[in-house]
């Protein structure tokens, strides 16, 4: 059994909503659990070891500067509209490198083929490459080594050969 059927197996329990799932083959034993239902009288939750601190958002977000009372928004900055953006297929922690001693996979002005694997990204202690699915040229790399990423994020602006 591979990695792959592994993670067909996994999509099958939550696509289904199995508690669980289990299967045994010469000397091969793989339990899967689907996620547990939180009871409804749970009771209040456990108490933080770190006390809360009160934020406050008005002082953490800068206002506009000339924004009048109706006047429409400025326009998100023109991407260039040249560029192929390689967003993450799922959610998880972006690394550029195959592990913290190693050189990244690539860089800023580097030219890419097709297929070349550009990052990984670390989901449930799955290293995912995420590769190119164009050749060119990277032009910019949008999350920082270690960052949480969504799915759906920009990863990388690839600018096609």
């Amino acid at each position: 059994m591979n990695v792959k059927e592994i993670r067909e197996l996994a999509d099958l329990v939550a696509r289904r909503g199995l508690a669980s799932l289990e299967l045994e083959q010469e000397g091969f034993r793989l339990r899967i659990e689907g996620p547990r239902p939180v009871p409804r009288d749970a009771g209040p939750a456990p108490a933080s070891a770190y006390p809360a601190v009160p934020v406050s958002w008005e002082e953490k977000v800068p206002r506009p500067e000339s924004s009048a009372p109706g006047a429409p928004a400025a326009p998100p900055p023109e991407v260039d509209a040249g560029l192929h953006l390689v967003t993450s297929p799922i959610v998880g922690t972006f690394y550029r490198a195959s592990n913290p001693d190693a050189d990244s996979f690539v860089a800023v002005g580097d030219t890419v083929d097709k297929g070349a694997t550009l990052c990984i990204v670390e989901a449930m202690k799955l290293m995912n490459e995420i590769e190119a699915d164009v050749a060119g040229t990277i032009v910019e790399v949008f999350p920082k080594n270690g960052q949480p990423v969504e799915f759906g994020e920009k990863l990388f602006a690839i600018r096609p050969a």
